[in-house]
């Protein structure tokens, strides 16, 4: 099991100044911690974009592979989480993002993972994978197999 990771600089960091990370995968996950039980089987360091909007957010450092769930139920308004849109909005991390993982509820039909899907065409980088809710321990296989050849 891995733990979240954040750069020996941003957890001595002063307030104000930025989060960094160069952990190979970040991630966002709600308040319910769905993406964040995924992500935690995953033998990959990961780091977490904060839950709070005010929060400052992360400054990747190094390419990474970004995971997160959709929001919006059926209607799909809303799908990608504020947090998420806040982290690219920094040019920096948009620049060094080679692609997403989603995660979804397939009772939400034809949104079931929509924000990946916007986020990477809006970013031109592919959708690695997608899963359900916490994932299954197929998946966590999948993904874990999946990163190791993505990143090779």
């Amino acid at each position: 099991m891995t733990t979240p990771t954040i750069s020996r600089s941003a957890r001595g960091r002063a307030v104000g100044e930025p989060l960094e990370t160069d952990a190979p995968l970040i991630y966002f996950s709600s308040a319910s911690d769905n993406t964040h039980r995924f992500v935690t089987k995953l033998p990959v360091r990961s780091a977490r974009i904060p839950l709070l909007t005010k929060d400052d957010t992360l400054h990747a450092l190094s390419p990474f592979v970004l995971v997160f769930p959709t929001y919006g139920g059926i209607s799909g308004q809303g799908a990608v989480p504020r947090q998420v849109i806040k982290f690219l909005n920094v040019e920096d991390n948009r620049l060094l993002l080679r692609g997403v993982i989603g995660a979804g509820n397939t009772n939400f039909g034809d949104t079931y993972c929509l924000a990946a899907d916007i986020v990477a065409a809006k970013c031109s980088v592919p959708v690695l994978y997608r899963f359900e809710l916490m994932g299954t321990s197929e998946d966590v296989d999948r993904v874990t197999q999946g990163l190791d050849e993505f990143w090779t």
